[in-house]
């Protein structure tokens, strides 16, 4: 089919009609899968350079398209709040935290940017899709709100809504606080080998099965795996026992071999420090528990793949799978809480009862993140790089197979969403005014391997902060005022600082920051500490 181009196929896709339009045959607007996966590395899936088996993963990778250069906002809520909305976390009401078990103003700091759930100067892609036409179903973790019931799923355009509205749970026995709803109804984990992975799936599928016309529908399917608690399935952690006895230093030498290898990373940029002690410093007793905990991680992994294999094996046999557009993302970089060894009592792995801090810590998170430097909360590459998976095979057809290096992050999603489903995005809802659009369409990527991108790129979280144009980046951490200069073209893995022999771009970079922040409601340095 000859590629046409994107205006183009927004045309078409708006009168009902897909890429087959050119050619006078009609075709129905897509479904749309959006699957995101919790404190996830960059490197940690096969088709990304990784070590753990994700055949399902690398067939999505195989026949569709692979990102680069896709950024996140490194943090699960943030994260999920501007995936949601194609807006700035700030925007949302999202720009730190958002409510925990612990109570209805847990991360309520008082300010527009900070209340702890999304507001309603936003909508969600399903308000958005809803009311096109599409029927609108959700499976995982929500995390944008839990303790009003106005801020749960359904009531933000979801029809159906199987999972937890809290950041995380026990994958073995959820319960309340942190426990399951089926469509506003809190239920009870059914089986004794129930796990939430295989749970969240089976409901998503079940929405899909059970569907009745055919509408197209977008399904959010948002795993909390690989999050701690570590805990995973006896059979999958068989699988991977024993495979990280060589430790983290021999595993991000091997994973960055093979980025090299696939064209994934420039060969000018060498893999980061290690931010750990050395595998050989530990000892007997700490090699084989590490091990091990990282075994679990690996399992919760290789559950996703296989589960998400039994959603694109119910798309085939319904002959939807063409017409699917698939994304796959993480929402941050590998999470280094725990510290260095991982947090939690050993004893803790797979217990039930846990659902707080059993963790596989800073050290493996830094082999997690290869080649990049720092973590979740930071908006270094580690924290704020992720894996972007596209797979629609109507659209995506020359590009089949291919590595783009186009930029692009997660207020495009939505902007993307519109474009190929015709849908409206409003300006106003209930005489609640709506944030403009902050995205650009990721549709001309999928036809090509490259758009005309954001001329500037911005991030905030925790005082940790970074801006983006061209090849620039500019990046301060939470505890300096002192903003450091990349060149990412010559240095991904941000290991050279130019910014004192750059001041001039630096200071025009850190202006154009903080210009920015102030219309997006992100508070001045330091203020969120003093409330």
């Amino acid at each position: 089919m000859k590629r046409i181009t994107g205006w183009i196929l927004t045309l078409a896709l708006c009168a009902g009609f897909g890429l087959y339009a050119a050619t006078g045959i009609a075709a129905p607007r897509p479904n749309i899968v959006l699957i995101m996966v919790d404190d996830m590395g960059y490197s940690d899936i096969a088709s990304y350079g990784g070590d753990i088996e994700t055949p399902n993963l690398d067939q999505l990778a195989a026949d569709g398209l692979r990102f680069s250069q896709f950024y996140n906002s490194a943090r699960c809520c943030p994260t999920r709040a501007s995936l949601m909305t194609g807006l700035f976390p700030h925007q949302t009401g999202i720009g730190h935290m958002t409510e925990t078990p612990k109570g209805l103003d847990t991360h309520n700091r008082g300010y527009y940017g900070y209340r702890g759930f999304i507001n309603k100067n936003c909508v969600t892609i399903a308000e958005v899709l809803k009311p096109a036409g599409y029927h609108t179903y959700m499976a995982g973790k929500w995390h944008l709100g839990m303790h009003s019931a106005d801020r749960w799923p359904l009531q933000r355009g979801f029809e159906r809504f199987y999972g937890i509205t809290a950041g995380a749970s026990s994958y073995l026995d959820p319960q309340h606080p942190r426990g399951l709803l089926c469509d506003n109804m809190l239920v009870q984990p059914e089986g004794d080998d129930y796990y939430t992975t295989d749970a969240f799936t089976d409901n998503a599928i079940t929405f899909v099965e059970e569907q009745e016309d055919d509408k197209p529908f977008f399904l959010y399917l948002a795993y909390t795996a690989p999050h701690w608690p570590l805990q995973a399935k006896p059979k999958d952690i068989a699988k991977f026992e024993g495979r990280y006895m060589k430790g983290w230093d021999a595993l991000r030498a091997e994973r960055h071999q093979r980025q090299l290898d696939m064209g994934l990373l420039s060969s000018d940029w060498p893999l980061s420090p290690r931010d750990a002690r050395a595998w050989d410093d530990l000892n007997a007793k700490q090699k084989k528990e590490m091990a091990y905990r990282m075994a679990v991680y690996a399992a919760q992994i290789y559950a996703v793949d296989y589960n998400i294999g039994k959603l694109v094996d119910v798309l085939k046999r319904q002959g939807k799978l063409d017409n699917t557009l698939i994304l796959f993302l993480t929402d941050n970089g590998g999470c280094a809480e725990g510290g260095e060894l991982g947090g939690g009592k050993y004893s803790d792995i797979n217990n039930p009862a846990i659902s707080s801090n059993v963790s596989y810590g800073r050290a493996w998170a830094n082999a997690s993140n290869t080649p990049f430097r720092r973590y979740k909360h930071y908006v270094h590459e580690g924290g704020i790089s992720t894996p972007l998976i596209a797979h629609w095979p109507a659209v995506i057809s020359e590009k089949r197979g291919a590595i783009t290096h186009a930029p692009g992050y997660l207020i495009d999603v939505m902007s993307t969403v519109i474009d190929i489903s015709g849908a409206e995005y409003p300006q106003e809802v209930g005489g609640k005014v709506i944030h403009p659009l902050e995205g650009k369409s990721l549709t001309p990527v999928f036809e090509t391997g490259e758009r005309e991108g954001h001329e500037w790129m911005y991030w905030e979280h925790e005082d940790n902060c970074a801006v983006r144009n061209g090849k620039w980046k500019a990046v301060q951490k939470f505890s300096t005022d002192k903003w450091e200069l990349y060149d990412l073209d010559a240095d991904r893995t941000e290991l050279n600082n130019l910014a004192d022999a750059q001041p001039e771009r630096t200071q025009r970079m850190a202006d154009k920051w903080h210009a920015w922040a102030r219309t997006h409601f992100v508070v001045p340095k330091g203020e969120l500490k003093k409330k």
